[in-house]
Parts: structure tokens; sequence; C-alpha cells
């Protein structure tokens, strides 16, 4: 019978073997601090062009759409913000 790795009682062990050692390290990597500032400061990057994009007259019903992702981006880094206190984006 099969059963989850996910379910109560299955040890980290038991997970980690449903992703290759590749995914793993990829996983890991992505916890690292200084790899989230990193992509973080990208993601910031790109809500400058979400503004640029905003100032277009003729954006149609896509300004909703770009109304929701810098309200995401303005989250995301509030909450980076608030996980590391002690980090500069800029």
């Amino acid at each position: 019978m099969w059963r989850s790795p996910f379910t109560k009682g299955s040890s980290f062990k038991e997970a980690s073997n449903l992703f290759p050692e590749q995914h793993q390290r990829r996983i890991v990597s992505m916890l690292d601090p200084q790899t989230l500032r990193e992509r973080i400061k990208l993601i910031e990057s790109k809500r400058e062009s979400l503004l640029r994009l905003l100032e277009q007259p003729d954006l149609g019903t896509l300004r909703i759409d770009v109304n929701q992702a810098l309200e995401e981006i303005d989250d995301l880094i509030d909450e980076f913000k608030r996980t590391f206190p002690e980090s500069e984006l800029n």
C-alpha cells in the first residue's frame, strides 16, 4: 500500500528521497539569506518596469493585473524586510 512521505509520522529522509540531489541543493540554496537578498533585489528592479507600464494610457484591463503584481511585490519586499531586518536591499 502506498503511503505519502508527507503524512504524519514520515521522516524528512523519506520525503527528501522524492527529489533528486540537484533539486535538493537548489532548495537549500534558495534558503540562503544572500541568495534571497539577490532575488529580492532583482524583483525590486522589475517593479520599476511595472510602474512605467502603469503609466501607459492604453493599458485597458491589463491595468488590474499590473496593480495586483505591484501589490504582491510590495508585500514580498515588506515581508523580506520584516524577516531580515538587518538586510540592505539598496
